[in-house]
């Protein structure tokens, strides 16, 4: 059993909520939806990414939408909402009609807590988590044949939500059972099948924060250390968890938010994208496995803070909204980072308690949806 680096009490950060995104980009980057306006009157809004420059558009409604309103966009322009009404969840599609919105209704589905999860890798679709008690339903809201349609029944209250591939058949979420959380992976395939996907020690609570399939990378929080941390993994491969100590800030809240895409089987390389709330504002971090540092990048003026995508060059793009830009994307490049030695970025390496891999290494195994176990937190080797 992998034995924990335990530090003072004085140094323990505790689990902070993971801030909700002013702006959620759909599959593909194409399109993003958010709710817009002041007060009471607010509205969905649909922005186009693809183009020349950015533009949005609004889709109003003979009514202003609630604040707990949720938006989602599909890959064919369309804006799923989410609405609370009269205590059933009601769920309708967006979409401009000439001057007007037009709107089609889905369905409703009837839950006391239920939210969307991030937009499905295949663009067409859009789930729901509804918690009970006991166990958490996995609802299809949207791209299914006759409205609503549970598809899976998971026991245990679940939360997050990342997609693992890209079509929108391995699901992961964090399970919460025994006051202990772990992810797991829900293939949707399978009836819901559901296969461990963490698990650092018997009793640390690990979740899954952000993935890239093309590359593998994994974006984890886990209190396996005695304290939470901020760590990277790779999807099956044989390489432990890590926790660079560069990301670990003591009076500042970090949330990976986005991965580059493109770098495939080269996990180390990819850049990640990090929301840092402090007393003193927010602004923007920028990571990678392989550099071992954390760049602190100050946030453009009006930025909707927690979202945002990478191109496949390495660039930042940053949603902005400001009186004078209502519709922006600000352009980041952030510095990069010195060539690693060839050991710092192979797979399988002892990791000393601050989480920096030290020592000899060995070739990743196939990646598939696999546990990641026996984090070395003491310098221990994972062995294939």
């Amino acid at each position: 059993m992998t034995a924990c680096a335990i530090e003072e009490a004085a140094e323990y950060e505790a689990l902070r909520p993971t801030p909700r995104a002013a702006l959620t980009v759909g599959a593909g980057g194409s399109y993003a939806a958010r709710l817009a306006g002041r007060g009471d009157a607010l509205l969905a809004e649909r922005w186009t990414l693809d183009g020349p420059e950015p533009y949005a558009v609004p889709l109003p409604l003979g009514q202003p939408e609630e604040p707990d309103t949720e938006v989602a966009p599909l890959a064919d322009g369309r804006v799923l909402v989410h609405r609370r009404v009269a205590g059933l969840r009601s769920f309708s599609l967006l979409y401009p009609a000439g001057p007007g919105t037009g709107e089609l209704p889905l369905g409703c589905v009837e839950s006391a807590e239920l939210r969307l999860l991030p937009p499905s890798p295949d663009g067409t679709c859009a789930y729901a988590l509804a918690t009970d008690a006991n166990s958490t339903s996995l609802w299809l809201v949207a791209g299914g044949a006759f409205g609503p349609e549970r598809v899976a029944v998971v026991p245990g209250r679940c939360s997050g939500g990342v997609w693992l591939d890209r079509t929108g058949r391995m699901l992961a979420l964090d399970r919460e059972r025994d006051g202990v959380t772990k992810a797991v992976v829900v293939d949707l395939e399978r009836g819901g099948e559901v296969t461990p996907l963490l698990q650092i020690t018997e009793s640390s609570n690990d979740r899954l924060l952000l993935a890239d399939a093309e590359s593998g990378l994994l974006m984890i929080r886990s209190d396996a250390a005695g304290h939470d941390r901020l760590g990277w993994g790779v999807l099956g491969s044989l390489r432990p968890v890590r926790f660079p100590e560069c990301l670990r800030l003591p009076d500042a809240a970090v949330t990976p938010f986005a991965i580059q895409p493109g770098q495939v089987l080269i996990p180390e390389s990819c850049a990640v994208a990090l929301r840092i709330d402090a007393a003193a504002g927010t602004w923007v971090g920028v990571w990678r496995p392989a550099g071992r540092r954390l760049h602190h990048l100050p946030a453009p003026d009006g930025w909707l803070a927690g979202s945002g995508l990478w191109t496949r060059e390495g660039v930042l793009r940053l949603p902005c909204a400001t009186e004078e830009v209502p519709c922006g994307m600000a352009r980041l490049e952030p510095p990069g980072d010195p060539l690693p030695a060839p050991s710092a970025t192979a797979s399988e390496q002892p990791e000393c308690a601050g989480g920096e891999p030290c020592g000899e290494a060995g070739r990743p195994a196939l990646r598939r949806p696999v546990p990641l176990q026996q984090a070395p937190l003491t310098g221990r080797v994972a062995r294939g």
